[in-house]
């Protein structure tokens, strides 16, 4: 049997999974945990790891079935046909998100007197120094063109 690629709702990832697997249909949501802010608290919630979309594995015989759930919108397609994932796929997605729990990534933002690489655009494989870090905007000095480049966050 097949992985295929259900395109849902938005936001029904999780249900339309639940009602599938209800159906006895072999479906994967994959979900990772990540920590939302709102006005007054700090709270980990589970999210699809890819918006709207679920994988199921089924015959190609029973591919309609899906749709007698609430929030499935289609299949998504691939030169024509029903994308098709491979189960080495779905393994690697799988062994990658087990992994995910035992480490903890923080993201630091740059310091000022940091130095550092430009990777991407017209400054690429040049290197800066950060002078000013702003709530809008970093400001960077690159000795070697003889210039200051502010970039503001997008």
């Amino acid at each position: 049997m097949n992985w295929y690629v259900v395109y849902t709702k938005p936001k029904w990832e999780k249900k339309v999974a639940e009602q599938l697997k209800k159906s006895g249909i072999e479906c994967y949501c994959p979900l990772i945990t990540v920590v939302r802010q709102w006005s007054d608290r700090k709270k980990k919630v589970e999210v699809p790891l890819f918006n709207s979309y679920v994988f199921v594995q089924l015959p190609d015989s029973d591919r309609n079935l899906v749709f007698q759930s609430v929030g499935v919108v289609r299949y998504l397609f691939w030169l024509g046909k029903p994308a098709i994932v491979r189960d080495e796929e779905i393994k690697i997605i799988k062994e990658g998100l087990d992994g995910h729990d035992r480490c903890e990534i923080t993201i630091v933002p740059f310091q000022v007197g940091d130095k550092i690489e430009l990777n991407s655009g017209p400054f690429s494989a040049q290197t800066a120094i950060v002078q000013e870090v702003n709530n809008t905007h970093y400001v960077l000095v690159l000795e070697s063109l003889g210039c200051v480049l502010k970039m503001k966050y997008k």
